[in-house]
């Protein structure tokens, strides 16, 4: 099968054939049809994300159908189509898995980080830890909610009932999101970088009733706000904009160092909280509310072999939607 192999981060991925794999126990074999590229394969692949499974093919926002299935993967039949997402593995037996959070479990094994992913023609997954793709869905368009969308929709949860939701960050996750918070009545506040009028006027067109740049305040004070960018700075001026009571949510599994900031920012009962990964009921709730709403995502396709093109216009910020690889 051909494959895109990281040898070490820091590096370019290379072009691979390999063996085809087989399903152990409880594991599907998936023909990938289309694999979306994640700001977190950026952080993988450059080595913000500390000792990943090498080599390894990256990906973890698989669309494919089921080829094969090991010993007690009755779940799925070959041709089945599904998802899988970020969260690959957990042991189930943590109390953090005994609670119904299994997306801290400390034994947790991460797809396209400690299990090789969707840059291929193939891939082996949990059968456990993967979704049906709603009906309606071209894989393409699929690919972006199994981790952009269950991440943004997890964080999205933990603003409660926010009215006003400032989004900082208008790339993949944040363009499901908008349409998620606009379906369920809230209104949106989009922040993106000064110069990026282009994001701006995406957002607008997705029902954002504001958009500027993130370092000019909100017309108005927010209820909450969700941090998309990997960028610390956005913390303070976050809490800045919202309004006594509220949350900011910070939706990345890495971010540079947020700055200190005066305790002022903080009381009135705000809160900074993180989103860890996701958990299945985060992917069975999201599919079904995005075929509801229904969520579109737009993206830029790339083929294969131009996995490294796809990162590094994903890197330059050139993005418009989510990039996605595809294989169909």
């Amino acid at each position: 099968m051909r494959a895109m192999i990281l040898d070490a981060p820091g590096t370019h991925l290379r072009t691979a054939e390999l063996p085809t794999p087989e399903p152990g126990a409880g594991r599907v074999l998936v023909s990938v049809r289309a694999c979306a590229v994640c700001r977190t394969d950026l952080h993988v692949v450059d080595g913000e994300l500390a000792d990943p499974k090498l080599p390894l093919i990256p990906g973890h926002q698989i669309v494919g159908t089921v080829e094969a299935v090991g010993d007690g993967a009755e779940r799925f039949e070959p041709g089945a189509r599904v998802g899988v997402p970020w969260l690959g593995w957990t042991d189930g037996v943590c109390r953090f898995c005994l609670t119904g959070r299994e997306n801290l479990c400390d034994a947790a094994r991460f797809t396209g980080y400690q299990i090789d992913g969707g840059y291929a023609e193939y891939a082996v997954a949990d059968a456990r830890f993967c979704f049906p793709i709603p009906e309606g869905y071209p894989d393409l368009q699929a690919a972006p909610l199994l981790c952009a969308g269950l991440i943004g929709y997890r964080s999205l949860r933990m603003t409660g009932d926010a009215k006003r939701l400032g989004l900082y960050g208008f790339g993949a996750a944040a363009h499901i999101i908008a349409q998620v918070a606009v379906h369920q009545g809230r209104e949106v506040f989009a922040f993106t970088s000064p110069k990026d009028e282009a994001a701006r006027n995406f957002a607008r067109e997705l029902g954002a009733a504001w958009a500027g740049p993130s370092d000019a305040p909100p017309p108005e004070e927010l209820d909450a706000a969700i941090i998309f960018a990997p960028v610390g700075d956005l913390v303070p001026a976050a809490l800045g904009s919202v309004a006594k009571g509220g949350a900011v949510v910070c939706a990345g599994i890495h971010m540079s160092d947020i700055p200190s900031f005066p305790y002022e920012l903080l009381w009135g009962e705000r809160q900074v909280r993180s989103v860890a990964n996701l958990t299945r009921r985060d992917g069975e709730e999201f599919l079904a509310l995005a075929h509801q709403v229904p969520v579109r995502t737009e993206v830029v396709p790339f083929a294969l072999e131009e996995a490294n093109e796809a990162l590094n216009a994903l890197r330059r910020g050139e993005i418009r939607g989510a990039a996605v690889l595809t294989l169909a």
